[in-house]
């Protein structure tokens, strides 16, 4: 069995007092956070950076220190078996304007209650309830 070793994020921005996150349309029609491997010689928040850079657009990228989630799934490509580890990191932007890659089919800026009825993986609502949570809890009064 093969092994891929990944890292993404959740996105965030405050828009009126109101936290929106973002999520993107992958070619397969789920919605989900930017990630991608982890490429060798490069840290976990190096790719975190560069996948948000060339999977959105955007630069303008604070990583919040204290929330990291970990999730591990299996699938198939090209008949192999392979197991994913996914650490997921917390980054807020200013920045509203998206530029999608090739990967992505479409965008969108939303609230928890919005992304949850995006989200169809019981990984991806884990982790932005888990981020959710922690913003609440630590960093402000949020809508």
């Amino acid at each position: 069995m093969t092994r891929e070793h990944s890292a993404g994020a959740v996105i965030y921005r405050v828009e009126n007092g109101q936290l929106k996150f973002l999520i993107l349309k992958y070619g397969l029609g789920h919605w989900d956070f930017p990630k991608g491997n982890v490429e060798k010689g490069e840290s976990e928040i190096e790719t975190v950076k560069r996948e948000i850079e060339e999977e959105t657009g955007i630069k303008d990228i604070e990583i919040i220190g204290g929330f990291k989630e970990s999730v591990g799934y299996y699938y198939r490509m090209h008949g192999k078996l392979i197991y994913k580890t996914v650490n997921y990191y917390l980054a807020k932007t200013q920045q509203k304007d998206v530029r999608l890659s090739y990967e992505h089919e479409d965008y969108a800026w939303v609230t928890l209650d919005e992304a949850l009825k995006y989200l169809k993986h019981k990984n991806s609502i884990n982790v932005l309830t888990k981020a959710y949570t922690f913003l609440k809890t630590n960093l402000g009064d949020f809508k």
